[in-house]
C-alpha cells in the first residue's frame, strides 16, 4: 500500500510533469543555479541584460547572492550565465528569473538573506518570460507591478512570502498560459476574482493569507477552471455563510487537494464538497466554524486519502459511510466537540479503511468509554487520543497490533511444525495524555510495538511496572510520562533509550539515585524534564559533544528534587536551565567558565543553598529572559554587567544578602517585566529610572530593604504595573498624586491568570514554562502568588516613614485588589471616594494618624475579605451593613472615639432606639397562644388529606402523562444545575478568598 509520502511525492512529479509539459522546456534552475545551454557561444539579449542589472541596482543584496550580475568581460557578461537566469537555447532570450530564497525558518542559521527593495520597472523588457519566481524575499511592503500582467508567455508564477501589499492587479488576467499561481504569505487582498476565468491552463492557485473577504465569487471563479487540481485558500477570510445558489455550480471535476482552513465556513462548505465525490483526494477545513454532525455525504468522496475537519464544533461521532473510504489515510478530527463512545466510534469505521488509515487523531474532543481493540488497523502509524474523557484499563492488545504478512508456502514440501513467526505493529504514535486510563502497563502491552518512536501517557492514573532488566524493543524520540508512576527505583529501560529527542518524566514518584551512565544524555536531546520527584545525588555536567549541537535548542528542568553539589556545567545550546527548589550548593561563578552561552534565555536557580557573590559576566548572556537566584544565600552587589542583558524580562533576587546602591546600568533592561529584589539589605534612594526607563513592569518588588528617600514621582510613569510593593523600607515623603497615571490599575488590560515570560518562539518545538511569582504581606503572614499571580493587582506602601494625606486619586484605581498602606504617618481623613474600588478585598490602613468617620461608600466595597483601620484616630459611627459589621472588632481598636458594632461601645442615642426586651416577650408569648389555638386535630385531618390528594393527583399524572413526566424531570434536572453552578460559584469566590 502507498503511505502518505510516497503518495505526496507521486503527486507532486505529476504537477512538475504537467507544468514542463505546459510549458514546453527544462525543469528550472535549483536555488540560484547558473543557467545551462548546449550552445556555449549563445549570449543574452543586450536588452533583457541591461534590464536584469537595473533590476538588480533597485535590490538590496547583503549576502552577495547576486555577485555574479553585471561584469563587462568573460562568462559573467553572458546573462544566461547568471544565477537564477536561464535562457532560451533557440533565440537567447531569458525565459526563467528564479531567485527566491528558502524561508525564514531557514535563516536562522545565516546562511541566506533575502534581496530587500523593489521591482524595477525594467523587468518589464524580459517578455519572453515562462517562469518567475521571487518567492520568500523582502519588497517592504510595496504593491505587486502592473506589468506582471503582460507576461504573455508566462507559465510559473511564485510571490510567496515577499513582502508584497495592497490589491491584487487584475492584469494577471493576461496570463491566459499560467499554469501555476501562488500569491500565499503576504498582504494582499482581492475585491473580485472575475479575472481568474482567463485562466484556463491553471493548475496550481495558492491565495492563502489573501484577504478575500469582499471576493464573494470566490467559489464560482475556482469552480470554472478546467484543469485546477490544487486549491489552497487558507487564512482568506472567505464569508461565514455559502449562499445555496453557489452550492449547485458546475464544478471542476479536476480538483485533487483543497484546503480552505483558517477561515469563517459553515457546515453548508459541505455540500459544495460533494460535486468533487470523483476526484478529491486531499480536504483541509481545519480552524473554520463548521457545527453539527459530520455529514454522511463525506464518505462518498471515494479517493479521498486526507481529510482534516480539526479545531472547529462538530458533535456526535463518525458516520459508517467512512469505514467505504478505501484510500483514506489521515483523519484529523482533532478539537472538536465529539461526544461519541469510543468504542462505537472505532466500530464505525470498519470497512476497507481498516487497511488504510495511517493516522488518526481524535485530541481535545470529548469522546468517552475505554480503549478498545484497534488489531484490525493493520497500518495504524499514530493514534491521538489525548485530552479526552477515556477511561478503564490500557488494553494489553495495543502491544498484539501488528501487520499483516502473507506466508506463501505453496509447492513445498513442509515436515514438521511451523517456525513461530514474530510480527512487529506499525503503531509509530501513541498520544492518550490527559484521559482517565487507569491500571498498570507491563512488558506485555509493549512487546510487539518495536515501530514505537513517541510515547505520551502523561496525566493518566497508570503505573507502568517494568522488570530492572527489560530491554524494550523500540527506540523512542519522545517520552513522555509525566504524573505516571514509575518509581520509586529509577526505570532502567530508560537507559536502553539512546536516541530520544524529548523526555518528560516528572512527577513520577522517583524517590532513587539517577545511574551515571543516564548523565551520558541522547545526542539529539531538545526536553529533558526531571521535575517534581525525589531524586536525589549529583547532576553530572550537561554537556552534549555533537557537531551540530548548537542548531538545536535545548531546554532542561531538574527542578523540586533533592539533587545536589556544585552547578553543573552545561551545554552551549542549553537555552533554558531550571534547577529550583534542589539543594544545590557552593558557588554560582562556574556559570562564568563557561562559553558560548549567547543561547541561553532563562537560567532559574531559586531555593538552593547558593552562596557566594554574584560573578560579574553576564555580558555574554545577551539573549537571557530569565534570571532567577531567589531564596539563596548569595552575598556582596548586584553586578553591573546585568545591565547587558537587554532582553532581560525577570530578574529575581529576591531573599538573598545583596548590599549596596542599585547599579545604574539596570536601566539599560528596558525589557523588564518583574523586578523582585526584595528581602535583602539594599540602600540608597529608589532611583527615577526605573520609572523613566522601565516602562514594560508589571511587577516591582523592593520590599524588606534599607531604601530611603522619598518614592520618585517618575515611578508614575509605569502604567503597565500591577504590583508595586515598596514595604519595609525607610522611604519618607508622601505618596505621588499621580498614581492615577497606573492604566493596568485604572482598568483591566488582560485576564492572564498568569504573569509567564514570553519565549522566542522561532525553531522552538519545546518548552518548559515558567511563571512568575511575588510575596505579599498580610497581619503578619506571607502570602506566594504565582499562578494567579496575573490577576493580583495592587499597591503595598507599609511599613515606612510615609507622611501626609492619602492622594483621593487613588479612588480612580478601580482594579485594585489589595491596598496597604498600613504602618506609616498618613494624616487626613480616608479619601472619601474609597467605594469605586469595587473590586478590593484587602483594605490595610492601620498603624497611621488618619481621622474623621470612616466614609460610608466603605460599606459598598461587597468583595472586601481582609479589612484593618486599626490604631489611628478615626472618629464617629461605623457605618452599618453587613460587610463592615462582619469583621472582628480588632480591625477597629484603637480609635478612641469610634463606636457602633462591632465595637462594644455604643453611639450616643443607640440606646433609645432600642427595644425593650420584655415587649418582645410578650409579644412571642401573645403569638404562641394564637398558634396553639389554630393547631386543632381537625388541622391535621385536612392537611392529611390535602396532601394526600394532592401527592396522588400529581403522581399519577405523572405516571400517565408523557410529556408532563418529561417537563417535571427537565424542570428538576434544571433547578439541580443552577443549586449546583450557584454552589461552585460560591465556593471559588470564597476560596479565592481564603487564600488570598
Amino acid at each position: 500500500m502507498i503511505n502518505r509520502e510516497s503518495f505526496l511525492k507521486f503527486l507532486h512529479m505529476i504537477v512538475v510533469a504537467l507544468l514542463l509539459l505546459c510549458m514546453k522546456m527544462k525543469p528550472a534552475p535549483g536555488l540560484f543555479t547558473s543557467g545551462i545551454g548546449d550552445d556555449a557561444n549563445v549570449r543574452c539579449v543586450e536588452r533583457e541584460r541591461q534590464a536584469l542589472l537595473h533590476f538588480k541596482q533597485e535590490l538590496i543584496d547583503d549576502c552577495g547572492l547576486l555577485s555574479s550580475w553585471g561584469s563587462t568581460t568573460g562568462e559573467k557578461k553572458d546573462c544566461c550565465k547568471w544565477r537564477g537566469v536561464q535562457c532560451s537555447n533557440r533565440t537567447g532570450h531569458v525565459i526563467v528569473l528564479d531567485l527566491h530564497v528558502p524561508p525564514p525558518l531557514y535563516e536562522l542559521y545565516g546562511a541566506y538573506q533575502p534581496l530587500r527593495g523593489k521591482i524595477s520597472p525594467s523587468l518589464f523588457d524580459l517578455q519572453h518570460l515562462k517562469y518567475l519566481d521571487l518567492s520568500y524575499n523582502d519588497f517592504e511592503g510595496s504593491r505587486i507591478p502592473e506589468f506582471i500582467g503582460s507576461f504573455s508567455r508566462l507559465q510559473y508564477l511564485n510571490l510567496t512570502g515577499a513582502g508584497f501589499s495592497g490589491k491584487v492587479p487584475s492584469q494577471f488576467g493576461n496570463l491566459s498560459e499560467l499554469c501555476s499561481l501562488d500569491l500565499s504569505r503576504n498582504d494582499l487582498s482581492v475585491k473580485n476574482l472575475k479575472w481568474l476565468s482567463h485562466l484556463s491552463s491553471l493548475r496550481y492557485l495558492d491565495l492563502s493569507s489573501v484577504d478575500l473577504s469582499e471576493a464573494t465569487d470566490w467559489m464560482e471563479a475556482t469552480s470554472n477552471l478546467p484543469l485546477l487540481t490544487d486549491l489552497h485558500l487558507s487564512s482568506c477570510r472567505l464569508r461565514a455563510v455559502i449562499p445555496s445558489t453557489l452550492l449547485l455550480i458546475n464544478s471542476s471535476k479536476s480538483l485533487a487537494s483543497l484546503n480552505l482552513s483558517v477561515n469563517s465556513l459553515t457546515s453548508s462548505i459541505f455540500s459544495w464538497l460533494c460535486n468533487f465525490n470523483s476526484s478529491l483526494v486531499e480536504v483541509y477545513l481545519s480552524q473554520n466554524n463548521l457545527q453539527g454532525l459530520i455529514p454522511n455525504a463525506l464518505g462518498n468522496l471515494k479517493f479521498l486519502t486526507h481529510l482534516d475537519l480539526s479545531s472547529n464544533h462538530l458533535e456526535g461521532g463518525i458516520p459508517k459511510s467512512f469505514g467505504n473510504l478505501s484510500s483514506l489515510q489521515t483523519l484529523h478530527l482533532s478539537q472538536n466537540n465529539l461526544t461519541e463512545q469510543l468504542p462505537k466510534f472505532v466500530q464505525n469505521l470498519s470497512g476497507p479503511v481498516e487497511n488504510t488509515l495511517e493516522i488518526l487523531q481524535l485530541s481535545e474532543n470529548k469522546l468517552s468509554g475505554s480503549l478498545p481493540d484497534i488489531t484490525k488497523f493493520s497500518n495504524l502509524r499514530e493514534l491521538y487520543l489525548d485530552y479526552n474523557q477515556l477511561n478503564g484499563s490500557f488494553p494489553e492488545s495495543f502491544g498484539q497490533i501488528s501487520t499483516i504478512v502473507v506466508l506463501d508456502l505453496s509447492e513445498n514440501c513442509i515436515t514438521g511444525s511451523l517456525p513461530r513467526l514474530t510480527v512487529f505493529l506499525s503503531l509509530r504514535e501513541l498520544h492518550l495524555s490527559n484521559n482517565q486510563i487507569n491500571g498498570t502497563l507491563t512488558e506485555a502491552h509493549f512487546s510487539n510495538l518495536s515501530n514505537l518512536q513517541h510515547l505520551d501517557l502523561s496525566f493518566n492514573s497508570l503505573v507502568l511496572n517494568f522488570s530492572s532488566d527489560w530491554i524494550p524493543p523500540f527506540q523512542l524520540d519522545v517520552i513522555k510520562l509525566r504524573s505516571c508512576q514509575l518509581g520509586p527505583r529509577f526505570p532502567n529501560w530508560l537507559l536502553t533509550q539512546n536516541n530520544y529527542s524529548e523526555l518528560d518524566i516528572s512527577g513520577a514518584g522517583i524517590s532513587d539515585t539517577v545511574p551515571k551512565r543516564f548523565w551520558d544524555l541522547s545526542p539529539k536531546l531538545a526536553y529533558l524534564n526531571l521535575s517534581f520527584n525525589q531524586i536525589k545525588g549529583m547532576v553530572y555536567d550537561l554537556s552534549l559533544n555533537n557537531l551540530y549541537r548548537d542548531q538545536l535548542h535545548i531546554e532542561i528542568d531538574l527542578s523540586c528534587n533533592h539533587f545536589e553539589g556544585p552547578i553543573p556545567l552545561y551545554d552551549p545550546s542549553v537555552t533554558s536551565l531550571h534547577l529550583y527548589n534542589n539543594t544545590f550548593s557552593g558557588s554560582v561563578s562556574s556559570l562564568c567558565k563557561m562559553k558560548s552561552v549567547s543561547f541561553t534565555t532563562a537560567i532559574d536557580l531559586c531555593i538552593n543553598q547558593l552562596s557566594g557573590e554574584l560573578p560579574d559576566c553576564w555580558m555574554h548572556m545577551e539573549n537571557l529572559l530569565i534570571l532567577d537566584f531567589a531564596n539563596n544565600n548569595l552575598t556582596g552587589r548586584i553586578p553591573s554587567s546585568i545591565g547587558f542583558l537587554h532582553q532581560l524580562q525577570t530578574l529575581n533576587l529576591r531573599n538573598n544578602n545583596f548590599i549596596g546602591e542599585l547599579p545604574s546600568s539596570l536601566k539599560n533592561c528596558r525589557n523588564l517585566i518583574h523586578l523582585d529584589l526584595g528581602e535583602n539589605k539594599l540602600s540608597g534612594k529608589i532611583p527615577a529610572w526605573i520609572g523613566s526607563n522601565l516602562t514594560k513592569m508589571m511587577v516591582l518588588s523592593l520590599r524588606s530593604n534599607e531604601f530611603s528617600g522619598s518614592v520618585p514621582v517618575n515611578i508614575c510613569h509605569l502604567n503597565k504595573i500591577r504590583i508595586l510593593d515598596l514595604s519595609q523600607n525607610n522611604i519618607s515623603g508622601n505618596i505621588p498624586r499621580c498614581v492615577n497615571n497606573f492604566t493596568s490599575l485604572v482598568q483591566r488590560d488582560n485576564d492572564d491568570e498568569e504573569i509567564a515570560i514570553l519565549y522566542p518562539q522561532i525553531n522552538r518545538i519545546y518548552h518548559v514554562d515558567y511563571v512568575d511569582s511575588a510575596l505579599l504581606l498580610w497581619k503578619g503572614q506571607v502570602y506566594e502568588y504565582q499562578n494567579t499571580l496575573g490577576l493580583v493587582r495592587g499597591i503595598d506602601l507599609s511599613c515606612n516613614k510615609l507622611t501626609g494625606k492619602i492622594p483621593e486619586e487613588i479612588s480612580s484605581l478601580a482594579e485594585l485588589i489589595f491596598l496597604n498602606l498600613s504602618r506609616n504617618n498618613l494624616t487626613g481623613t480616608i479619601f472619601q471616594k474609597v467605594g469605586q474600588l469595587e473590586k478590593l478585598e484587602i483594605l490595610d490602613l492601620s498603624q497611621n494618624q488618619l481621622s474623621g468617620e470612616i466614609p460610608s461608600g466603605l460599606a459598598r466595597l461587597t468583595f472586601l475579605s481582609v479589612l484593618d483601620l486599626s490604631y489611628n484616630n478615626l472618629s464617629g459611627k461605623i457605618p452599618s451593613s453587613t460587610q463592615l459589621q462582619s469583621f472582628d472588632a480588632a480591625s477597629y481598636t484603637g480609635n478612641q472615639e469610634l463606636c457602633g458594632l462591632p465595637l462594644p461601645n455604643k453611639c450616643p442615642g443607640d440606646d433609645s432606639d432600642a427595644v425593650d426586651p420584655s415587649s418582645i416577650d410578650d409579644c412571642q408569648k401573645d403569638n404562641n397562644i394564637q398558634e396553639d389555638s389554630f393547631i386543632t386535630p381537625e388541622f391535621y385531618i385536612s392537611m392529611g388529606l390535602g396532601f394526600g390528594v394532592g401527592f396522588g393527583g400529581l403522581f399519577g399524572t405523572l405516571v400517565l402523562k408523557r410529556t408532563w413526566r418529561y417537563a417535571y424531570f427537565k424542570l428538576l434536572n434544571n433547578i439541580t444545575d443552577w443549586l449546583y453552578v450557584t454552589a461552585a460559584v460560591n465556593m471559588a469566590r470564597l476560596q479565592r478568598r481564603l487564600q488570598s
